[in-house]
Order: C-alpha cells, then sequence, then structure tokens
C-alpha cells in the first residue's frame, strides 16, 4: 500500500530533511510540498540537493492544501503547527516536528516558550518503554527536540534500571548551526562560527530543559533536577551529549559500587532490540561524523570513580535522528509499516 504525505515547511532544514528521506521511502507518494514566503517557487530553488523534487512547485501554506493526505508533517515555527492542525481532520496522521504539543506541563509551556499551551500529543521517541505501543495506535504525533533526543537515550536506561534517581544530572551538549534553523542569524555567519565554539541558553534557559526533564519522569526519575549548557560548535550537523550523574542517586551503597561490566549489562539489555541504538564496544567514544546522516545513535558509558558519577555520551545526528529521522520512525509504527522503513543505520564518512 502507498501513502500520500504532504509537508508543510519544506524550505527549512527539517522539512528538507523530511522530503529528503521520503524521496526515498518505498511506500510513500509525496504529495503537497508547503512554504510560507515561498509559495509559488520551485523547490529546486530553495532545496537544491533533493533531485527527484527539484521541478515541484511550493504551494502556500493551510488547511485546504494539506487536507486529504494520509500524513501531513508539520516543520514549522513553534506555535504555528496548533492552529493548523486545529483545521485537519482526525483520520490524518500529523507529525509535528516542532514543539507545540511536546510538554504536558500548560506551565512549562507557558514560561519556556511566552503563549497559551495548545494541548499534548503522544511523543514521537519509540525507544521510551511503552511509546511504541502508543504510537501504534494514535493520528498525533509530537516529534522531539534534538537535544532531548540524544540526552533522553543517553539517560534512559540509567533512570529505568535504578543506576541513577535522576538527581543532580549534569549535560553539556554541542550542536551544529543547523538546529537553529535556516534564517539568517549574525551570529550564524561563517565569519563567525567557524573556528569558535560559544555557550548559549545557560543557566537553564534554554527551551529544551523542561523536556528532558519530563522525559526523566517518563522514565521513573521522582524528582529529576537537570543543569543543562548547550554548547554552538562550527559544524552543520550533529549532537554530541555528554551527560553525568551520581552513580546510584540516593540509593544504597551496594548501588554505588556498581562496575562497568554492570552498567554495560543495563544498557546493553535495555537497547538490545532496539534498531538504531548501539552501546559501542568498550573504549570506542561516539562521535558526530559516525552518525551522520543516519537514523543511529551512537552510545557509550563510563564510571567516574573520583566522583562517583555515570558518564553516558550520546552522539545523533540532529537533523536526522533528532528530527526528520525519527518523525518517520514514529509515523511508520502508526501506520503499521515495519520501524525501518525508508530509514539508514549507516552514516556517511568521510
Amino acid at each position: 500500500m502507498t501513502y500520500t504525505v504532504a509537508v508543510a515547511g519544506a524550505t527549512g532544514y527539517a522539512g528538507g530533511e523530511v522530503l529528503r528521506i521520503l524521496s526515498s521511502h518505498p511506500q510513500v507518494e509525496i504529495g503537497a510540498i508547503t512554504a510560507h514566503s515561498n509559495a509559488g517557487a520551485l523547490l529546486g530553488q530553495l532545496q537544491p540537493h533533493l533531485t527527484s523534487l527539484l521541478d515541484r512547485q511550493l504551494l502556500a501554506t493551510g488547511a485546504e492544501t494539506l487536507r486529504g493526505h494520509d500524513v501531513v508533517f508539520l516543520a514549522l515555527p513553534h506555535g504555528a503547527s496548533a492552529p493548523l492542525a486545529a483545521e485537519l481532520g482526525e483520520d490524518t496522521i500529523i507529525v509535528d516536528c516542532g514543539a507545540d504539543f511536546r510538554l504536558s506541563n500548560p506551565a512549562d509551556w507557558e514560561a519556556f516558550y511566552g503563549s497559551p499551551h495548545a494541548g499534548t500529543w503522544p511523543y514521537g521517541l519509540p525507544e521510551l518503554p511503552g511509546q511504541r505501543e502508543v504510537l501504534a495506535s494514535t493520528k498525533r504525533i509530537a516529534v522531539p527536540g534534538c537535544y532531548p533526543t540524544a540526552t533522553t537515550l543517553a539517560l534512559a536506561p540509567a533512570i529505568a534500571g535504578g543506576l541513577i534517581d535522576g538527581h543532580d544530572v549534569v549535560v553539556v551538549a554541542a550542536s551544529g548551526t543547523s538546529g537553529a534553523g535556516k534564517a539568517a542569524k549574525t551570529h550564524l555567519l561563517g565569519s563567525e562560527i567557524m573556528g569558535s565554539t560559544s555557550a548559549y541558553g545557560v543557566g537553564g534557559t534554554h527551551r529544551h530543559v523542561p523536556e528532558i526533564v519530563q522525559n526523566m519522569r517518563v522514565l521513573g526519575a521522582a524528582s529529576p533536577t537537570l543543569s543543562f549548557t548547550p554548547l554552538l560548535v562550527p559544524m552543520s550537523r550533529g549532537i554530541l551529549a555528554t551527560c553525568t550523574a551520581p552513580l546510584g542517586g540516593s540509593a544504597s551503597e551496594s548501588a554505588r559500587s556498581l562496575s562497568l561490566e554492570d552498567v554495560r549489562t543495563v544498557y546493553g539489555q535495555f537497547f538490545a532490540n532496539e534498531p538504531f541504538v548501539r552501546l559501542l564496544p568498550e573504549g570506542q567514544w561516539p562521535q558526530t561524523q559516525s552518525v551522520l546522516g543516519s537514523n543511529s545513535v551512537h552510545i557509550q558509558v563510563a564510571i567516574d570513580r573520583a566522583a562517583n558519577r555515570l558518564v553516558a555520551v550520546a552522539a545523533i545526528d540532529n537533523l536526522y535522528k533528532g528530527t526528520a529521522g525519527g518523525a518517520i520512525q514514529s509515523m511508520n509504527i502508526a501506520l503499521g509499516l515495519p520501524e525501518a522503513t525508508g530509514l539508514t543505520s549507516n552514516g556517511v564518512a568521510p
């Protein structure tokens, strides 16, 4: 069976990556491709790498254009998805690549995004326990943020397995410039970013903080606390998240004396049947270049004995697994297709 799919916001990085992956999906026919200010232009003028779609005309983004498709991907600015989704039928699977429906707490949304909360949709991270069953029975999917994808998967086995209790978690995560979107911004100019690394969203102010904490609660952390510092680094794609937390948390001394072999066993069992998550062999550390252009997550763990802390490092391609690939992985589940259909676990090198 072939499903018709529309993509709104096709000229941005996320929308372009959704189209790139869908163009090779064996059970998808790409329908409407929409944009806002670029409506009327040819896609090839703005996404020249999408060779098979160069001659497709960009339509105006609106409910009338998107109706009638089996699946609609919304790759729109935060706050733009909710009013559009409200106009589409309940039988259409809507996959929101923005933040509008990720958070369950209205106060968190209003504090970090500054607008009324639109509601909460099923979360498009299949690797969370029980989430595949949720996604298999829904028509609405909220795609996780890219930082939460990397961080949540790095920490998930440790929280669910009782290695840490979610207290005093510290995350420093480096991201390429595509995570900031395609709009022209001075601090993303080549002459500004090349040869420079900078912190931003420091002191718990980044919008992905409440989403990561929410995921920690879902995994079983009763009172999680998170210090999150994102870094902007001079590369176009990729996230490398380094996550640490007290080993055993507030649990017994026996939990705190776990060996690295014990930790690796917990991680290995948690991810044993995951098609896109790989716990690397001991001593091999994740690199963003290894997951480039793939839906893969590479993870490694260690124990900092001096600080009695677990260290978990994860690498993803922020546009692929961190956005478009995770969205299509979730779509496949919602359609009842094999989860890996149209997706690759192999990166691109050099």
